[in-house]
């Protein structure tokens, strides 16, 4: 998927939705994972995972790529001190992505749903650290990607479970609970959950 040009958003059922990963999910990169769908159409999927968590931080990716300087670095304000850095997926592992409110717009932001926005390029970092960025965020490096076909099948295999995405639960940054909490707000039973799916 070609993420330089701007995908067709009213195309795909799963755009804006959280797929969360089913108790027996074959690959160890997606155990108890949450992925928020921002693409979705007969071309394949993209979305980011959103409660793994990066060991660098937001000033150390700063620092990586050059925006700040390590003298700089020591006065960076708490607010962006406090951002995390979620894994977002094992595709594009070294390039970061940012999802959004709509309050901060770039010429490279593209709208993923009616007032969430994805911008990935270094202006965004700039803008965050200098404290013009969005009210709500959530940084990633890397994201994850599905060919066309791929995902629907997965969904089929009883891999994953759908819902709408909230942007509580989205920008929230308790990472740790939030497969719990999800799942809780779904009124769903993981111990009643069958992973193995039947043919009728």
């Amino acid at each position: 998927m070609d993420l330089l040009k701007k995908p067709d958003f009213g195309e795909g059922y799963l755009n804006g939705h959280f797929l969360i990963a089913m108790p027996g999910m074959a690959d160890d990169r997606f155990a108890r994972a949450v992925i928020y769908i921002c693409a979705h159409s007969d071309a394949g999927a993209m979305g980011f995972v959103i409660n793994q968590q990066q060991q660098l931080g937001f000033v150390d990716l700063l620092e990586k790529i050059g925006v700040l300087t390590e003298e700089e670095s020591i006065i960076v304000p708490q607010y962006a001190q406090d951002i995390i850095v979620h894994n977002g997926g094992p595709v594009d592992s070294n390039r970061g992505f940012v999802l959004h409110s709509d309050d901060y717009s770039a010429e490279t932001t593209m709208p993923v749903s009616e007032d969430i926005c994805l911008t990935a390029t270094v202006d965004v970092l700039k803008a965050i650290y200098q404290g013009k960025g969005p009210r709500q965020l959530l940084m990633t490096l890397g994201y994850s990607g599905w060919a066309a076909g791929q995902l629907e099948t997965e969904i089929l295999d009883n891999g994953w479970l759908t819902c709408c995405a909230t942007n509580e639960l989205l920008f929230d940054q308790d990472i740790s609970t939030k497969y719990d909490r999800l799942i809780s707000h779904m009124g769903i039973d993981l111990t009643r959950l069958v992973t193995v799916a039947g043919n009728a």
